[in-house]
């Protein structure tokens, strides 16, 4: 009988290359915590993007590494518009490590990768960060002194960007709404129900108050 060779060896010969890098950027040999690690900073990064970014850059990963990349994740429900503190409780929790180390380890993984994809790709993902989130992916941690500034500032930015979204789907709501053949004209009645979705989706996210 003919040996057939693994179809998947190329694979896994690819993702565990990656996955030395990025290992070797934590300074471990312990291929577990390395993979913790960056399943962590994948999927993080992952839904602070739009679709389109995610996407772009899903496709630079080896194909088993991509599917971790794209495990659970909810392309209506993204970007999440999150900030550097969130970001780092949920990096410490997920990855099993202490807070004060996630801008150490975010970083280490955000160097293995810009040296793996495409020249500028990496360079291009942290663009679309807020500054103070790309400074700890990059491995900068905020100094204490500013961490009520910085967090004070993203939460009336991430509060602009919730409203922003929302009057964007209102829009959305009445333009869909008001829809209609080019010989057609739309109804009252039809009138009526769009400005109402809208008006709903507007409460719904606190754009507008009753």
């Amino acid at each position: 009988m003919t040996h057939q060779p693994d179809p998947f060896a190329h694979a896994e010969q690819r993702a565990q290359e990656w996955l030395a890098a990025v290992a070797h950027g934590l300074g471990t040999e312990d291929r577990r915590y390395a993979f913790r690690v960056l399943r962590t900073w994948l999927h993080l990064v992952r839904d602070r993007l739009t679709v389109d970014s995610a996407a772009h850059f899903g496709a630079q990963l080896p194909e088993l590494l991509r599917g971790v990349y794209y495990e659970g994740w909810t392309p209506s429900r993204v970007p999440v518009r999150y900030g550097n503190a969130w970001f780092t409780d949920h990096f410490a929790l997920e990855a099993g490590i202490a807070p004060a180390d996630v801008p150490a380890a975010a970083g280490a993984v955000s160097a293995g990768l810009g040296a793996l994809c495409s020249p500028g790709q990496l360079e291009h993902v942290l663009a679309l960060m807020p500054a103070d989130l790309r400074g700890e992916l990059e491995g900068v941690a905020a100094a204490p002194a500013d961490r009520p500034r910085v967090a004070k500032e993203r939460a009336r930015i991430d509060e602009l960007e919730h409203r922003l979204q929302a009057i964007t789907e209102a829009v959305s709501a009445l333009a869909h709404g008001l829809e209609r053949l080019p010989d057609s004209e739309p109804t009252t009645d039809d009138t009526a129900k769009a400005a109402q979705e809208a008006h709903r989706i507007l409460l719904e996210h606190g754009a507008i108050t009753r």
